[in-house]
């Protein structure tokens, strides 16, 4: 996975990174992984909870020195990303995917999967159809007003605000909601862009989906390019955006639902939503936050 020089090492001598423009409250330096201590830190995270406002006051003048933001869950079943199981070594570099190719092939999967037929794509975990797809609604339910055939991708849109200005906002509407943390914590990620945040710590949040998280990002960064999104929180198994333009209109939304279906099945399968069009209603139309989750 490659990366921008990390500064993170520069906050062990210097634990509030003053020399970096920054002024941090104490911290940890994360670099647990899967296979032992990384050679150097992945991430750092502060000591306490975060609260509304610390983004937009940290999160400029920590991009300035090569750092940016995302809200890290370090409560929970699985607490903290130094017990996550980090695997940067296992992440590609999500600019060598292209993202309408990623995500054709999950779409195709999904449907030779579903119709009991391995679709045999490497990286991913197979199971039973029925284990992993079951529920009420049937394939050609599920994936109207689509066919099995891939939908392609959904146009951008011009931006409704500052993606950054949207990311603040919407760190403080998760941090004041009281149901999306136990322990909300603010991180410091050394990535060259929001969207490759997960793959530059390692993620394994869509473990046997997708074990090479730099394929999802490849979605990301085109989502980041289309829609404005940044990565704003992460827990063990959850993936938070923010979104600066999303679709106003129905079809709109419907297309880029196909897109979040394609990378996360578990969203309408295993979600409030059974149907590609009621997620596309209720959880992409006019929504500022989009959050996914694999089982």
């Amino acid at each position: 996975m490659a990366s921008l020089p990390n500064p993170l090492p520069r906050l062990a001598a210097d634990p509030s990174g003053r020399a970096l423009g920054l002024e941090l409250p104490p911290g940890r330096l994360i670099d647990a992984t899967i296979d032992g201590p990384w050679r150097e830190p992945l991430l750092w995270h502060a000591g306490r909870a975060a609260s509304s406002g610390n983004w937009a006051r940290l999160g400029a003048r920590a991009a300035r020195a090569g750092l940016l933001p995302v809200l890290v869950e370090v409560g929970g079943k699985v607490a903290g990303p130094d017990k996550w199981e980090l695997a940067p070594r296992e992440m590609s570099y999500p600019g060598d995917h292209d993202a309408g190719e990623v995500l054709n092939g999950f779409w195709d999967d999904y449907v030779a999967e579903a119709g009991g037929v391995d679709g045999g794509r490497p990286g991913r975990e197979k199971e039973k159809a029925v284990e992993v797809f079951g529920g009420p609604a049937s394939l050609q339910e599920t994936l109207a007003p689509f066919g099995p055939d891939w939908p392609g991708l959904a146009p951008g849109r011009a931006l409704a605000a500052d993606p950054d200005v949207r990311a603040a906002e919407v760190a403080d509407r998760l941090l004041g909601d009281g149901s999306w943390f136990e322990d909300p914590r603010l991180a410091l990620v050394p990535a060259r862009r929001s969207a490759d945040i997960p793959a530059v710590i390692g993620w394994p949040g869509p473990l046997n989906y997708e074990n090479d998280t730099g394929v999802l990002c490849s979605v990301l960064r085109s989502w980041e390019d289309r829609f404005g999104i940044r990565v704003v929180a992460l827990t063990f198994d959850q993936l938070v955006l923010s979104v600066a333009a999303p679709p106003t209109t129905r079809a709109e939304a419907e297309v880029l639902a196909a897109e979040h279906f394609a990378c996360c099945p578990d969203n309408i399968v295993q979600g409030h939503h059974e149907t590609l069009r009621a997620y596309a209603e209720h959880a992409v139309l006019d929504q500022r936050v989009w959050s996914f989750w694999w089982d």
